[in-house]
């Protein structure tokens, strides 16, 4: 399944201090304060590889301790609900419209869901069609609309869990995730956002995503992306995906489990995990717990920038963004807002980086992403955070393929400017 790193550097984040630093198989002392690590991401991924060829096999669903943080107080949730509930009770089957038979009814399995996508994402192949009928997808949507809006849009959670940037519909480099940091559920997950899009297999992507969250709702999360709107769809590849391999009709089903999405998270009430950014409309965590679902991404405001703003070292405050949406934030806005809420990490996505991690502002923000090779141009690692349950930071690895003289055939890795849609990563 490709090479993958072995090695892991580590950092801890501590109630008292996030400057503390542990790191295994690197040059730095326990004393260093959280910088730059030096060294190319090449430095430390060992040589070998992950033999991921057999399609993993569901395990039986142990007794798994949730993450998931429940409320204490009576409060408006992010659902316009007096208060927080998960009594929603989730099994392995649902039941959806037959559909030729208009009064009849069809029970069918996520188990079997899951396990004929991970078939599909060994077989190293993108079918014409995907391996899912158009009733089974509209029944995965239906459910894990409901497990979203279940939850609230700020997600409090406690570790350890792995934490991964965009993988926009690179379905075999999100095998190989799974198969580098363990499939569910020997690991919980929080993804950042921006599954679909640029990939070539984005509609496997989000099934998997969606079916994994049904199944283990309480240790799977998915926030919100960008990418996952309506007017970005249409331009940028999954309108088209669905279109060509399903219906337009299944991609207005995505849509409207995307504006279900949650929105933000916080790990063990320090580590503030986020899409894109910092807002200046942001104040309070209950700004964020507040966010009514579904909704969709508006042009300006709080949930526009949480999606699209992005750190810059050329900018002290705030300044307009160069991407044509939401703003470019500096060193200042970071640690005013890491004091104000008593965060000691901003973990977020939203943009390439060689290495596949890169922090910023003296190691007190982190950009994650997970899509190695993204577009099939760059030749960047993709990464993971694992945050364990002291806190200690770790970044496994999944190493660049080489790239190619010629993309594959069919698929254009820049979408040209559409007037009036703010270019995206």
């Amino acid at each position: 399944m490709g090479q993958s790193s072995s090695k892991k550097r580590e950092l801890r984040s501590a109630p008292s201090s996030a400057s503390m630093v542990e790191e295994k198989d690197a040059n730095i002392s326990n004393n260093d304060t959280i910088g730059s690590v030096s060294g190319n991401a090449s430095d430390i991924v060992a040589n070998g590889s992950s033999e991921g060829n057999n399609t993993p096999t569901l395990p039986a669903s142990p007794t798994m301790e949730p993450i998931l943080r429940r409320p204490t107080s009576l409060g408006p949730s992010g659902n316009g609900n007096d208060l927080f509930s998960n009594d929603v009770t989730l099994s392995s089957t649902i039941t959806i419209g037959h559909h030729n038979q208009k009064d009849s009814t069809k029970t069918i399995n996520i188990d079997d869901m899951i396990q004929r996508l991970l078939i599909a994402g060994n077989s190293n192949k993108v079918s014409k069609s995907v391996c899912l009928r158009n009733a089974e997808i509209s029944g995965v949507c239906q459910l894990a609309r409901e497990v979203f809006l279940s939850q609230p849009s700020l997600i409090e959670l406690s570790p350890p869990v792995k934490i991964v940037g965009d993988v926009h519909g690179q379905y075999s480099d999100l095998i190989r995730l799974f198969d580098m940091c363990g499939f569910p559920p020997a690991a919980n997950y929080l993804f950042l956002g921006d599954y679909v899009d640029r990939g070539r297999q984005s509609l496997e992507t989000i099934l998997l995503l969606f079916c994994y969250k049904i199944k283990y709702p309480e240790n799977f999360f998915l926030l919100r992306g960008n990418h996952e709107c309506a007017n970005v769809t249409r331009v940028y590849g999954f309108y088209d995906e669905c279109k060509r391999r399903s219906s337009v009709k299944i991609w207005k089903t995505f849509v409207d489990v995307f504006n279900c999405l949650p929105i933000a998270a916080v790990v063990a009430s320090k580590i503030f995990c986020v899409h894109g950014g910092l807002s200046p409309a942001l104040s309070s965590m209950d700004e964020i717990r507040h966010i009514y679902r579904p909704t969709e991404i508006p042009d300006y405001g709080l949930l526009n920038d949480l999606l699209w703003s992005d750190p810059s070292l050329n900018v002290e405050e705030w300044e307009d963004n160069e991407r044509g949406v939401s703003y470019c934030f500096g060193k200042s806005i970071v640690n005013e807002f890491l004091k104000r809420h008593d965060f000691d990490l901003v973990c977020r996505a939203h943009m390439v980086v060689e290495d596949g991690y890169e922090f910023f502002n003296d190691r007190t923000l982190v950009t994650v992403f997970s899509a190695p090779n993204y577009c099939g141009e760059f030749d960047n690692y993709g990464a993971v955070m694992g945050v364990s349950e002291d806190l200690l930071c770790n970044f496994e690895l999944l190493e660049p393929k080489p790239l190619k003289s010629k993309t594959k055939p069919g698929y254009v890795p820049h979408s040209p400017p559409v007037k009036g849609v703010p270019q995206s990563v």
